[in-house]
Order: C-alpha cells, then sequence, then structure tokens
C-alpha cells in the first residue's frame, strides 16, 4: 500500500516521506487498519504531534483522570467547537466505556447519563471551549465540589486546552474524518455529530 498516495485528507498536498511521517502512518496501519486523515496532516512535523500528545499525558497524570473522564472531557469539548473528527473519534471510545447513548448524549450536549463529577467536567470543557474568558470562579468552585483539587482543575484545563489545540490545527487546514472511523462509530454517535467538516471520501 502507498501510504504517501494522493488523497482527499485535507487542503494540503501530501506531506514529503520522512521516517517519522511513516512511522505515523505505520501505527495506523498497525492499530487501526488504515492510514488517519490527521496523520497525513501530522506528517508534516511529526515532533509536534508526538509533542502535544506528551503534554495531554502529563495533563491526563496530574488531573488523575480516568479514560471514561477522558472521553466525557474530549467529546464535550470537540463538539462545542463543532469538531466532528475528534467528536466521531472519542464518541466511540466513550460508547465503549460508557454505552452508545451516553456518548451520543455528551455530544449533544445533554449531561443527565452523567455523574455530579463528570458533568461539572462536561460544563467545564463547553465553557473553556466556547468562551474561556466567561469562565467565573463559581465554575471553578463547582468543580471543586465535584472532588477536584485546585491543582487538579488547572491540569483538567491544560488538557482541554490541548485537545482545542490538536482539534484547532486539524479543522483549520481541512481535515476530513476517516471514512473508515465514521463507518465503525455507533450508530447513534454519528447521527449526534451533526456538526463540522463532512466525512471523507473512502481511503484509496
Amino acid at each position: 500500500m502507498d501510504t504517501h498516495a494522493e488523497s482527499s485528507a485535507s487542503f494540503l498536498a501530501p506531506a514529503p516521506p520522512t521516517p517519522e511521517g511513516q512511522a505515523l502512518y505505520d501505527g495506523d496501519l498497525a492499530g487501526m487498519g488504515f492510514v488517519m486523515n490527521l496523520s497525513r496532516v501530522w506528517a508534516y512535523q511529526p515532533s509536534a504531534q508526538h509533542g502535544l500528545a506528551d503534554l495531554m499525558a502529563q495533563a491526563v497524570e496530574a488531573a488523575s483522570l480516568s479514560f471514561r473522564q477522558r472521553g466525557i472531557l474530549v467529546t464535550a469539548t470537540a463538539s462545542a467547537m463543532g469538531d466532528a473528527y475528534c467528536s466521531l473519534a472519542w464518541g466511540q471510545r466513550l460508547a465503549r466505556e460508557a454505552g452508545d447513548e451516553v456518548a451520543a448524549t455528551v455530544l449533544r450536549g445533554d449531561d443527565e447519563a452523567l455523574d455530579g463529577a463528570e458533568r461539572a467536567l462536561a460544563r467545564w470543557a463547553r465553557q473553556v471551549a466556547r468562551d474561556p474568558n466567561g469562565t467565573t470562579a463559581q465554575d471553578v468552585d463547582d468543580l471543586r465540589a465535584a472532588g477536584f483539587d485546585d491543582a487538579q482543575v488547572f491540569a483538567i484545563t491544560c488538557y482541554v486546552a490541548f485537545r482545542l489545540a490538536f482539534s484547532t490545527i486539524n479543522d483549520a487546514v481541512g481535515t476530513l474524518p476517516d471514512h473508515d472511523l465514521a463507518e465503525s462509530v455507533p450508530a447513534p454517535v454519528r447521527d449526534a455529530v451533526t456538526f463540522g467538516r463532512p466525512v471523507g471520501p473512502p481511503a484509496p
């Protein structure tokens, strides 16, 4: 398979072949069976993707976030900013952890199925994504009341901000959600993603 083949991955031309870029493609093929469109974009600067992933991992550790909590933060963040790609990818992951309907409702902005701490996380993520200057001391107090100390609040905010950076780069250069990804996402999750860029064509 020519992983450098021309595709409708984004507005950008295919990145020049490099060992680092090929490593991204090989990782996708081993883990997912296809090369993700976002990898074709980040192949321009794989070290930046690795660095951002490292920052996200540090924030997750500092905040002591469970995988389910991460899923709620990412789906709330991505849907609030209108990013279809991460909404589909993390909606699928949250669905595996919490069920299809829970993931779909979070993507639609309905947190009724979440517990108190999870609702506080989802509200904070959406506020940071939509209007960081609109946050209030009460918003932070709500996170404290949900059991998060100030160090965790800072780390959670870092995680959301890093996710926003990742999504912003993907969306700005026109990266289309993968056809194979969308096909594998549970129908309730796919139906909840009514925003953002359309799903791309099948991979060549």
